[in-house]
C-alpha cells in the first residue's frame, strides 16, 4: 500500500489530500479544506492580490507540515481556474519553489478528467455525466471506468464558477436585485448550453448528472442543516431541480451576513454561496437532469490515484504526468 499527498489551489479554496492506495484503489483519504479566496478580486484587476497570495501561502506552509507528520514520502500541487487566468500566478510559483513545492497551473481539460477519474470509482462501469462546478470555471466530463481504464467520452472546461459569477453580477446590492440574479443565470446558461449542445450531452445516454464542488456540498448542508458537516450523508446525496431552485431562491432573499449564519454554511462561503447555487441551477437546466448525484469523490481523489501511479512508474490513468515533490 503506498501513501500520497496532493494539494488543489482553486478559486476558493484550497484542499490537502493524504490517501492510501491498494492495488489502484484509494482504502483511505485524510481531506482538509480552507477557504483562501485566490480569486478574489480577480475579474476586476487580472492579478491575484498580495493578500490572496498570503493567504494561500500560509495555508499551504500548514498543508507541507501536515503532509511530513502523516509521513506522505511525496506531494504533488496543482492550481486550476484563478491561478490559469491571473497574469501574476509566476510570482505564487516562485514562492512554492522557495519552499521547495513544485506546484502544476493544470488546464481545464485535465482537471476534468481527474475529477472524471474520481467520481468514476463509485460507479464502475456505468457511464456517468460529470460537473464540477468551482470558483472559476466548471468543467463538464463524460465517461466511465471500465476493465481497461477510464473511457474518456467528452470533456468542456466553461469559465463559470461561483466567484466569477459573483463578480460580474452579485455585489452591487446585498442582497442583489432581482435583475442582477437573472443576469448571472443568463451569463451562466449561454456557455453551458453551448458546451452540452456541442458535445451532445443530453443524447449521449449518461445514467447519472454527478456534480462535485464546495457549492454543492454546501447546498446538501444548508437543506439539511448539518452541524457538524458530516461527509458520509453528503457524499451521493441526491438533489432534485426543484430543491436547488428553491435554495436559491431563498439566498437570493438574504444578506451575506444572514447567509452566513446559515446552519450547515461555512461563513467564508457565504459571499459567494449564491453564484454558485445559480451555476448549479443552469447545469441542471442544460443537461435536462431533474435530479444530481453529489460526489465527494473529487478532483483530489483522481489526482491521488494519479501521483500514486507516477510513484510507481505505471501508465497515467488520466494521460497526464503530475510532478512530484520529495518530502523526506
Amino acid at each position: 500500500m503506498g501513501r500520497v499527498a496532493c494539494i488543489d489551489i482553486g478559486t476558493v479554496t484550497a484542499r490537502l489530500a493524504v490517501a492510501d492506495i491498494r492495488d489502484g484503489r484509494v482504502e483511505h483519504l485524510h481531506k482538509r479544506s480552507t477557504i483562501v479566496d485566490v480569486g478574489e478580486g480577480l475579474t476586476n484587476t487580472g492579478v491575484i492580490s498580495a493578500a490572496a497570495m498570503e493567504r494561500v501561502l500560509t495555508c499551504v506552509d500548514g498543508y507541507l507540515a501536515e503532509a511530513r507528520e502523516m509521513q506522505a514520502p511525496m506531494i504533488c500541487c496543482t492550481m486550476t481556474s484563478a491561478s490559469r487566468d491571473a497574469r501574476n500566478s509566476d510570482d505564487l510559483l516562485s514562492e512554492f519553489a522557495k519552499r521547495g513545492l513544485v506546484a502544476q497551473v493544470i488546464p481545464g481539460d485535465i482537471e476534468g478528467r481527474l475529477t472524471l477519474l474520481g467520481v468514476c470509482q463509485d460507479f464502475p462501469g456505468r457511464l456517468v455525466l460529470v460537473a464540477d462546478n468551482g470558483g472559476g470555471s466548471t468543467e463538464f466530463a463524460l465517461g466511465r471506468l471500465g476493465e481497461d481504464g477510464l473511457e474518456v467520452r467528452a470533456i468542456r472546461s466553461v469559465d463559470v464558477g461561483c466567484r466569477r459569477v459573483t463578480e460580474h453580477f452579485l455585489q452591487a446590492g446585498d442582497p442583489p436585485a432581482a435583475a442582477d440574479v437573472a443576469a448571472a443565470h443568463a451569463f451562466a446558461a449561454e456557455p453551458f448550453n453551448a458546451a452540452v449542445h456541442d458535445l451532445g450531452l443530453r443524447e449521449a445516454g449518461a445514467e447519472r448528472l454527478v456534480v462535485t464542488g464546495g457549492t454543492v456540498t454546501s447546498l446538501v448542508a444548508i437543506d439539511a442543516e448539518l452541524v457538524p458537516y458530516d461527509s458520509s450523508y453528503v457524499h451521493l446525496h441526491e438533489l432534485t431541480r426543484e430543491q436547488v431552485e428553491r435554495l436559491e431562491a431563498r439566498l437570493a432573499t438574504l444578506t451575506v451576513a444572514e447567509r452566513a449564519a446559515l446552519p450547515g454554511l461555512q461563513p467564508k462561503r457565504a459571499g459567494v454561496i449564491l453564484g454558485g447555487a445559480i451555476a448549479v441551477s443552469e447545469i441542471m437546466r442544460s443537461t435536462g437532469f431533474a435530479r444530481l448525484t453529489v460526489s465527494e469523490s473529487d478532483l483530489l481523489y483522481g489526482l491521488a490515484l494519479t501521483v500514486e501511479a507516477a510513484c510507481c512508474g505505471t501508465p497515467s490513468p488520466v494521460s497526464w504526468e503530475p510532478e512530484l515533490t520529495p518530502l523526506v
